[in-house]
């Protein structure tokens, strides 16, 4: 697929199989997000790959905690794949997903949350090539600001001056993969 076609065909998936991603392909995805746009070229970004459902669905549960609802801008994403924003019975903000990539970036740091974020972008159009369906997830900081978070940060030997900022769901795509959605008219200007 071309570049542009990936990007038009690329959905975010909240249904996933109970099929494991291969350790090579996580491997692949984890050096797309390595190579993102990052601010100054400082490569400041960390990676933890996650492949272990169990863990993820823990992580997954501490993820939805403490959301808020009051921050919503909508109150719909979809029916076909429906997030915890329609469905607040939802007890995992990670939706079942196997693998997960959880991306830390430095507290104190102007740029942390975009590198984060060209970090999942480019991760989950890596996924999308490999037939990997996807899903960026925030409320990083919110996830291991509890003691099982804390704890799993240590035995990662995340640094204390990073803190999570995203995460990309890894997996494939249960039931049938969701068409693209009509582009909204007058989002893009050109002035000169």
């Amino acid at each position: 697929m071309e570049l542009m076609e990936l990007m038009q065909y690329r959905r975010s998936i909240r249904k996933y199989q109970d099929r494991q991603v291969s350790r090579e392909d996580l491997e692949q995805i984890i050096e797309a997000g390595l190579y993102a746009p990052n601010a100054g070229g400082g490569q400041r970004s960390l990676i933890v790959g996650i492949r272990n459902a169990a863990l993820a669905e823990t992580i997954g549960r501490l993820n939805i905690a403490s959301f808020n609802r009051t921050q919503l801008s909508g109150s719909y994403v979809s029916a076909d794949q429906p997030s915890i924003i329609d469905d607040p019975s939802m007890k995992s903000g990670f939706y079942g997903a196997p693998a997960v990539l959880a991306i830390f970036g430095p507290k104190r740091f102007l740029y942390s949350i975009p590198d984060a974020f060209c970090c999942a972008e480019n991760m989950v159009l890596m996924a999308a090539e490999l037939g990997i369906s996807s899903c960026i997830v925030a409320r990083g900081e919110e996830t291991f600001a509890n003691e099982i978070g804390e704890a799993l940060l240590k035995a990662w030997e995340i640094p204390e001056s990073y803190i999570a900022r995203c995460f990309v769901l890894l997996g494939y795509c249960a039931g049938e993969y969701p068409k693209a959605k009509p582009r909204k008219q007058n989002r893009g200007r050109i002035v000169e």
